[in-house]
């Protein structure tokens, strides 16, 4: 059993919400890296039948154009979908105690809310082709499909299902 060889695998994909705003910085070699830490909610049901919630807390480590990409579009609250690998780092605290951390090094983080601007510029163009007129630079055709997209998709519990990562008809 010696000679049994493993594989190296080491792939995370979580969804949650940042509890703050990201953490921005350099290296001394000039680097940007972003540290940010998000809630990831499990709800279930008990042996009671009642429905519970249990929070995760995971953090995030993000680097290069990633970072930077982070510090642009990330804020309190913002919904991320990231894929990355577990990472643990030691450091040593003034009074010389050791701490440990594992935290996710993010290699793809998709942000799941909708920008505020990219709202605004699809009315603008839907008002542009209502008006029969195009933006520069697009077609007609791409203008009529953002029109027909719906804005959200709520079931009739309210709930939002437009991020279903294939789960939402698993039974518990």
């Amino acid at each position: 059993m010696a000679d049994l060889k493993m594989p190296d695998i080491n792939n995370v994909i979580i969804v949650g919400n940042l509890i703050k705003d990201p953490i921005i910085r350099q290296t001394t070699n000039g680097t940007p890296v972003a540290n940010f830490t998000i809630a990831s909610n499990r709800k279930f049901k008990d042996n009671f039948g009642q429905w519970k919630e249990d929070v995760c807390f995971i953090g995030i480590v993000a680097w290069y154009k990633l970072a930077e990409s982070c510090g642009e579009n990330l804020h309190k609250g913002s919904a991320v979908l990231v894929e990355g690998e577990l990472q643990s780092r030691q450091w040593r605290t003034d009074d010389g105690h050791y701490r440990n951390v594992v935290e996710i090094k993010a290699r793809r983080i998709q942000f799941l809310n909708k920008r505020e601007m990219v709202l605004s510029d699809m009315e603008s163009a839907g008002r542009l082709a209502a008006e029969g007129e195009t933006l520069p630079g697009s077609d007609k055709s791409e203008q009529e499909d953002v029109d027909d997209k719906p804005q959200h998709d709520k079931q009739d519990n309210g709930e939002d299902t437009s991020f279903d990562f294939g789960f939402k008809d698993l039974k518990l």
